[in-house]
């Protein structure tokens, strides 16, 4: 079999902070009480963090587009993104962490301080990136209501990323202060300029302001670039993709789940991976789904090499 090779580079920018994530919660304990939980692990982190650390695994051209503090845990941080550290702009404050707490459904609640992902500016995006695109690559931003001064500028950032040649791919995660009015017309100024937009169901519902998730999908897509795609990540029901042509789905590959963080950052690697590599919608959602599952279903965290998913094009 021959291996695919692309030119094209995946840019990841936004959140990329400390995890420390502990578990298993079954209830929360009462105020001025100790729980002791059974596991916990401190690891690289965050959206952009997550998405980063599968394409080094994946083998994917890419480069995570990011800011840093000065504390002692920045050099440790930055030591897990050795290509791309170098060039992150400095800030005089404390690294960002967030604290994951895993239930025994599989999910998950999350607590994060402000730290330096909150000060990452449009001029530090665009200082860590080309003038101008090459053909086929693709900027990802993440983390997009925790990084608070670059949401901010969301209009002006994506606007130039299009004028230089980019692909732009969003994916918002869910707004700390719930979704409402306000928020939602702020989107809209940059919606225009975004191709993809990476989902799970309630975002998806939340932004669109919308109870129907494929009517809701449906909107978004239209509100996007011409062409673009509003992708759902669906969890165990898999993935759908919505376009001005219609939706198509894939289900989830059934593994026995073993660490569901980062999943979605995981879906998002392997889906623009395959589209970087020149792969068609339907073909990238399969990636995303085979990177999610392996993730999820391994630990330590494992994912499917090149030629693995590259093999998916010959399976009906």
């Amino acid at each position: 079999m021959t291996i695919s090779t692309t030119d094209a580079t995946l840019y990841v920018v936004g959140n990329i902070n400390i995890d420390l994530i502990m578990g298993t919660l079954h209830h929360w304990p009462a105020r001025g009480t100790e729980a002791m939980l059974d596991h916990s692990a401190m690891r690289p982190g965050g959206s952009a963090g997550n998405c980063a650390l599968a394409l080094a695994a994946l083998g994917t051209p890419h480069r995570a587009v990011a800011n840093q503090g000065d504390d002692h845990f920045s050099a440790w941080l930055a030591g897990y993104f050795t290509d791309s550290a170098p060039f992150w702009p400095r800030y005089a404050c404390e690294t960002s962490l967030t604290v994951g707490l895993t239930h025994p459904d599989n999910e998950r609640t999350f607590f994060s301080n402000q730290g330096h992902i909150v000060r990452l500016t449009r001029q530090d995006v665009l200082l860590q990136l080309p003038p101008q695109a090459s053909p086929g690559d693709i900027v990802l931003l993440c983390g997009t209501f925790l990084c608070l001064r670059l949401l901010t500028e969301y209009p002006e950032l994506l606007a130039t990323l299009r004028r230089r040649g980019f692909q732009v791919a969003v994916d918002t995660g869910w707004p700390p202060d719930g979704w409402h009015d306000g928020l939602r017309r702020d989107i809209a100024r940059w919606l225009g300029d975004c191709d993809y937009l990476l989902l799970n169901e309630v975002e998806t519902l939340g932004l669109a302001d919308c109870d129907d998730l494929a009517a809701a999908g449906k909107t978004l897509a239209a509100r996007l670039t011409p062409g673009g795609a509003c992708v759902v990540k669906r969890g165990a029901k898999g993935a759908t993709v919505y376009e001005a042509q219609g939706e198509f789905t894939r289900a989830a590959e059934r593994v026995e789940i073993k660490d569901t963080i980062g999943a979605g950052d995981s879906f998002n690697a392997g889906f623009l991976s395959a589209l970087l590599y020149g792969y068609n919608r339907r073909q990238a959602l399969r990636w995303g789904i085979r990177v999610a599952g392996q993730a999820i279903g391994s630990s330590p965290r494992q994912y499917p090499d090149r030629a693995s998913l590259q093999s998916l094009a010959g399976e009906e």
